[in-house]
């Protein structure tokens, strides 16, 4: 039982340590405007189909059916495009969310087009990024 508490308590001491490198959260909306809002003393609210977020500066609204992406941020600018992550072209790794491997395979669109709606992560060499198909 102790053992399972240590091993937790590091858990989430390296998770708080990790989130505490992305001072900015970024939406997006499908029409390509981006929101950068400052994590100090942030919530997040869903309330029917909106999603209110409010820190210490302020409140903003989105709606659920236009945010296209929400990401942390270092520096308060949106990462790169999934195809300046990933090579495309190049073999990759399909995950589910939960880590169990789905199989290897010769490029990005090939991966994807053997999956079904949902989120994946897909490892390129040290590379790792998270999609979402619709």
């Amino acid at each position: 039982m102790k053992r399972s508490l240590f091993i937790l308590a590091v858990a989430l001491c390296s998770l708080v340590a990790q989130a505490a490198d992305y001072p900015y959260l970024v939406f997006t909306n499908t029409g390509g405007t981006s929101t950068v809002m400052d994590v100090s003393n942030l919530t997040l609210a869903v309330s029917g189909s909106s999603l209110q977020v409010t820190n210490t500066d302020g409140t903003a609204s989105f709606t659920l059916t236009d945010l296209a992406n929400m990401q942390f941020s270092k520096d308060g600018s949106t990462v790169s495009a999934l195809e300046n992550v990933i090579d495309a072209g190049a073999a990759v790794e399909l995950f589910s969310m939960t880590g169990v491997s789905l199989g290897h395979f010769n490029t990005l669109l090939e991966a994807v087009s053997v999956t079904g709606v949902g989120a994946y992560v897909i490892k390129q060499g040290n590379n790792t990024q998270t999609i979402v198909l619709k």
